[in-house]
């Protein structure tokens, strides 16, 4: 369907499922890790979605097979270390103890990543408004990791959300110009298989197939498991994938903004997170500074 075709009714359709959906899924990764270990758990989630999303896009393609390649899997495992297994399984291991809404805000600095990450790699320019916008968000996060009116957070996990974001930054800037299947829902599928199977290699490294709970996660905990896999990783993607065909980009980028948001938003209804007066003011400079990296016409990557 071209920009054309497509109607406004079905672009914000699309825009808040996106918004909705993915700003979601912070509570749902929170609550999904209570009983069912973080990279196991974050690891079958993707080799559901992504087989199911690959073993679709082969039915229709049909003779797309034989263009995939071995160049295009090695690829999609990078991509999917780099997305998959350092991204969401850093953002599931941070959750085990870092609020939901906490751990958005300090994702929400991925376009910043992305923006120094071009810098130091590519050597591309960075205006002044981008490096202002470098310099307060980083600096927000550093406020919103201390709070100190609303008690410490746990060191470790603010750490690993940092470096989830980086990576995932890192992630998004190699698909640019990766070798991948012209077909983009192919491509994510490919991307899910890979990352995947790194995350449960990653949990069985950490023992996590040895760890009790694992046999008996609570019921809320499948819920949010089976709410990760078809909404955050199928409709989600799907949705956006869509709008980056027939909507403008500008528009597309905003959940950038608005995913922080909702992720703050659900964590303080459904499990009292608190939202103080700190974490307000650090979340605000933040998004403000996501503003300034993405003034111009630029997709920021991050998804969940």
């Amino acid at each position: 369907m071209t920009k054309a075709a497509a109607s406004e009714l079905m672009i914000w359709t699309a825009l808040l499922i996106v918004y909705v959906v993915w700003g979601s899924t912070y509570l749902a990764i929170r609550i999904a890790v209570e009983s069912i270990p973080p990279f196991a758990m974050a690891g079958v989630r993707f080799l559901i979605a992504g087989a199911v999303l690959f073993a679709w896009r082969m039915a229709v393609l049909r003779g797309s097979q034989a263009l995939i390649t071995l160049r295009h899997w090695c690829s999609a495992a990078i991509i999917g270390a780099a997305l998959m297994l350092g991204g969401n399984g850093g953002v599931a291991l941070a959750e085990k103890t870092l609020p939901s809404g906490i751990t958005a805000l300090i994702v929400a600095t991925v376009p910043l990543w992305i923006a120094l990450v071009d810098r130091l790699w590519f050597r591309r320019p960075l205006p002044v408004q981008r490096l202002i916008g470098l310099v307060i968000g980083f600096s927000a996060v550093a406020a919103l990791v201390w709070r100190p009116d609303e008690g410490g957070l746990d060191p470790v996990a603010a750490v690993i959300a940092v470096v989830a974001s980086m990576l995932w930054a890192a992630g998004s800037v190699y698909a640019r110009g990766a070798a991948l299947p012209d077909d983009a829902s192919t491509a994510i599928g490919m991307e899910m298989l890979a990352g995947g199977a790194l995350l449960v290699i990653a949990a069985a490294f950490a023992g996590e197939f040895a760890d009790p709970t694992l046999l008996h996660p609570t019921a809320a905990s499948l819920w949010a498991f089976a709410y990760l896999v078809v909404f955050g990783a199928l409709v989600g993607f799907s949705a956006y994938l869509w709008l980056l065909r027939v909507a403008p980009i500008t528009r597309v980028s905003t959940y950038a903004y608005v995913n922080p948001v909702v992720a703050v938003a659900l964590g303080w209804l459904f499990l009292r997170e608190p939202i103080g007066t700190h974490t307000i003011a650090a979340g605000a400079a933040i998004l403000a500074s996501v503003a300034l990296i993405v003034w111009e016409p630029k997709a920021p990557g991050v998804a969940g």
